[in-house]
């Protein structure tokens, strides 16, 4: 079996609109915080002179957003509303797991430019490459955006799917759609001027919006669909991590091929 990675990473020395910070307590300062908390908490002292070199196990310290880095956004993310079903959405953690590693087509949309591509490129792109789509099957979107990524660029500058779109899959039954890009949606720069010229609220991120009224979940900030040999012929395996309550989940998204 052949596994290509689809994720980016999480770094922080590359742009975010709402930074990463890492902190790292390398094995000395983690030594002393090891020997500090277990005295605080559990009444046990320990000097961590004792260690081999005065060394325990490095520690790392992030802060950051669950939409850093390839993630997976939960119906709970699109807003408090569901229509489709008694009670909330759900949260990651709620959601089940066999969404999360099933066959995937790529479709190809690099050469659309920024904003928002119909159903009409859609069914395009799937008749080019031959595909038709199963039920839960997962859809990846190629926009190119992630050889941006790390730069303002990447938040800016890349092609979503508009409401037509994200039906149409839904009507398939897809469950899971993903993208290279920041977002599912157009980038924000691209709806707003759209709504401003138009007044029309369709616009206003839909393939969002619809998850209010139709269960699906959406994996951002994917990398490298352009190393996938064929556009259908593997599998996807994208597990959340498991937040208890959260809106997200980071991802190590992978292709899974049969070799």
């Amino acid at each position: 079996m052949r596994i290509i990675d689809l994720s980016s990473p999480v770094d922080g020395a590359g742009f975010e609109p709402d930074p990463v910070v890492h902190d790292v307590l390398g094995p000395k300062e983690a030594a002393t915080h090891m020997s500090e908390e277990m005295r605080d908490h559990f009444g046990i002292e320990f000097d961590p002179a004792e260690l081999p070199e005065g060394e325990f196990l490095s520690l790392d310290r992030l802060q950051l957003t669950t939409h850093t880095g390839t993630h997976v956004d939960a119906p709970s993310h699109y807003g408090t509303r569901a229509s489709y079903r008694d009670g909330p959405p759900r949260h990651i953690d709620e959601m089940p797991l066999d969404w999360f590693f099933r066959p995937a087509v790529v479709l190809d949309v690099s050469d659309q430019g920024t904003g928002a591509v119909g159903a009409d490129v859609v069914r395009r792109e799937l008749d080019r490459v031959g595909h038709t789509l199963s039920p839960m099957d997962i859809v990846l979107l190629r926009t190119g955006a992630d050889a941006w990524s790390g730069t303002q660029k990447y938040f800016t500058d890349f092609t979503g799917l508009d409401g037509s779109a994200v039906h149409l899959l839904l009507d398939q039954g897809v469950r899971v759609i993903g993208t290279d890009a920041f977002s599912l949606d157009a980038p924000f720069g691209d709806i707003i001027t759209r709504y401003r010229a138009t007044g029309d609220r369709s616009v206003l991120w839909p393939a969002h919006m619809i998850g209010r009224d139709r269960e699906y979940c959406q994996v951002e900030r994917l990398a490298g669909l352009d190393r996938l040999p064929a556009p259908h012929g593997f599998r996807v395996a994208c597990f959340p991590v498991r937040i208890a309550g959260a809106g997200a989940g980071w991802t190590r998204a992978v292709a899974l091929l049969d070799e």
